[in-house]
């Protein structure tokens, strides 16, 4: 059996993308340590940053407060995977309701696409003083906060998810829903086994992006009285004078977020690599 022996066009092509790759990696050591130089120059080696420093980012403040703030951390948590199943339902409805065709159901899709358009408008913040305080009042009970922040995540966020699973919804071609038929599936089968699998490939990555914006939005039922991560950061800054705290409540928000980020950026460039594949030779 012959070895094979790569021809000298290609042995000078590996050497040139070794040589590419090693020209990058030196440019990425080289722009980072000069980023690195700048951060210390401008930020750490000033007269202020020892203040900053003190008031932001003592290690000791931050050790201290971190078990009451991993508590208030864990109810965050408890509001957003009861939001992540009420929302998922309630707009996935929106937005099959918004997807019926005939005139019939003209008042069906008027009523839900000024549900979507009022919702979406709202700041979020106000729609935690409407209902997080009005529902009480009206009703004259007292409501755990987790419940009352649960509605407000569900109602804005239905509001921009049933928006996403429509235009999933619309961008299957027509097609898919005329062949469907024509083999005698009625309309729940149609959406269930043809056009909702196809839409969810398309979905899938701002449907990742809503989930990071919701994970950062919980963090807002302190208004209403929930002891969550940012009001125990808040008590434990205002017994010790410092802002540490809040910096340790950001952090636990962001760990959270950066696997879910990373998933959306994998994801995606999973579904470009395979919308391209068919254009590279």
């Amino acid at each position: 059996m012959t070895s094979h022996t790569p021809s000298t066009l290609e042995l000078e092509r590996r050497a040139y993308r070794a040589g590419q790759s090693r020209r990058s990696v030196l440019v990425a050591i080289a722009s980072t340590i000069a980023f690195a130089v700048i951060v210390w120059a401008t930020v750490i080696n000033t007269p202020g940053w020892a203040a900053v420093q003190q008031s932001f980012f003592n290690p000791e403040i931050a050790l201290a407060s971190l078990p009451r703030i991993w508590d208030g951390f864990l109810l965050n948590l408890r509001v957003l995977g009861l939001s992540v199943i009420t929302v998922g339902i309630c707009a996935l409805g929106l937005a099959l309701l918004r997807t019926l065709r005939g005139p019939v159901f003209f008042p069906v899709r008027v009523i839900a696409a000024a549900y979507t358009d009022i919702f979406r408008g709202l700041p979020f913040i106000i729609v935690l003083y409407l209902f997080g305080f009005g529902i009480p009042t009206l009703i004259g009970v007292r409501i755990d906060p987790v419940v009352l922040g649960v509605i407000a995540v569900t109602l804005t966020y239905s509001a921009y998810v049933s928006e996403v699973i429509r235009a999933g919804i619309e961008a299957v071609h027509p097609s898919q829903t005329l062949a469907a038929r024509a083999l005698g599936l009625g309309y729940t089968q149609t959406m269930r086994r043809v056009v909702l699998p196809q839409a969810l490939r398309k979905m899938t990555p701002p449907l990742m992006n809503d989930f990071v914006a919701m994970q950062k939005d919980v963090g807002l039922i302190s208004i209403l009285g929930a002891v969550d991560a940012v009001l125990a950061a808040k008590i434990e800054s205002s017994q010790t004078y410092n802002f540490t705290p809040y910096v340790v409540a950001g952090i636990l928000f962001i760990l959270l977020a950066i696997p879910t980020v990373r998933l959306t950026d994998w994801y995606t460039a999973k579904l470009r690599a395979r919308e391209q594949a068919g254009a590279i030779l």
